[in-house]
């Protein structure tokens, strides 16, 4: 079964004047869709999918650039978020998982489950991109779409981890460089050097983004759209991660629910961030909508 190859001519020519309309247009849709509702189903599958995730990307990524070395940067990564307990709740939780000694059939049914369930959250963001797109399942058996949308969702999960390890590889050999650099190079120049890593970590994000509006839904979503719909998210997203970790840090609103606290950070996290997604989505529609003149199929034989 392949996707239909379409000529996406382009009806007006976007203007930047144009993009408060467009923002506007873009956001009645996102508030017209229920998103937090959406985004609380999403928050339920992070809590899920969160432990089988990270449980594979550190072993994947792990045994090519080292666990310590992964470790270090996700966790990282997860404190400046969320917060220092959650990111260590998090750690806890990878030395116990390391540290259990299984059976064959036991370490088989194991990796089964990490598998579906660290899907369970692309599954259910690709649902939600279809009510967007209006698309239609690719297959009539139920059975058959599920397993389908299932594998595209490990796909993407290998995509993450191709960006994560390209980032990693990046990052470190700069940090690890980084007093020669200064010897043999002008300041300046490291300095440029070091703006061009945050500009890849940027990147990763952008082609996530990218990725997942092009893939997950089923419909052929025009790169020209997606384009422009996965660098707006991607500035929303950075931009809402900041105010995050100040919020989160600031007022603590996890230590209300004392031990469930890192639980309800993750799930805040990931609810106000699939906001962001799902706007970024419908911005993308919007924009499909507005400036090209064939738009995608909504149904896929």
């Amino acid at each position: 079964m392949k996707k239909s190859k379409q000529d996406y001519s382009v009806k007006s020519k976007f203007n930047i004047k144009h993009l408060p309309s467009l923002l506007v247009s873009a956001a009645k849709s996102w508030y017209n869709s229920n998103p937090f509702n959406h985004a609380a189903v999403i928050a339920y599958y992070a809590i899920l999918s969160l432990p089988a995730l990270i449980i594979i990307i550190f072993n994947i990524v792990g045994s090519i650039w080292g666990r310590e070395i992964v470790e270090g940067e996700i966790l990282g990564e997860i404190s400046n978020a969320i917060g220092q307990e959650t990111a260590e709740a998090i750690r806890k939780m990878m030395i116990d998982d390391g540290n259990k000694k299984t059976s064959i059939v036991a370490t088989t049914i194991g990796i089964a489950t990490l598998l579906y369930g660290s899907t369970g959250v692309f599954f259910q963001i690709q649902n939600v991109l279809d009510v967007i797109w209006e698309a239609k399942p690719r297959f009539k058996n139920g059975i058959l779409e599920t397993v389908f949308v299932r594998l595209k969702s490990f796909g993407f999960i290998l995509i993450i981890v191709f960006l994560l390890l390209i980032s990693l590889v990046l990052t470190s050999l700069l940090s690890t460089f980084a007093e020669n650099l200064k010897l043999l190079l002008s300041e300046n120049l490291v300095k440029y050097i070091f703006i061009f890593d945050v500009f890849i970590s940027l990147g990763s994000i952008y082609f996530v983004f990218a990725a997942m509006f092009k893939v997950l839904p089923n419909v052929d979503v025009p790169w020209r759209a997606v384009r422009i719909g996965a660098l707006l998210t991607s500035l929303f997203f950075v931009m809402g991660k900041y105010l995050l970790a100040i919020y989160f840090n600031a007022l603590e609103p996890g230590s209300t629910y004392g031990a469930a606290g890192s639980m309800i950070l993750v799930m805040l996290w990931a609810s106000y961030t699939s906001l962001i997604l799902f706007y970024g989505a419908h911005f993308t529609r919007q924009y499909s909508k507005k400036y090209l003149l064939d738009q995608p199929e909504k149904i896929i034989e």
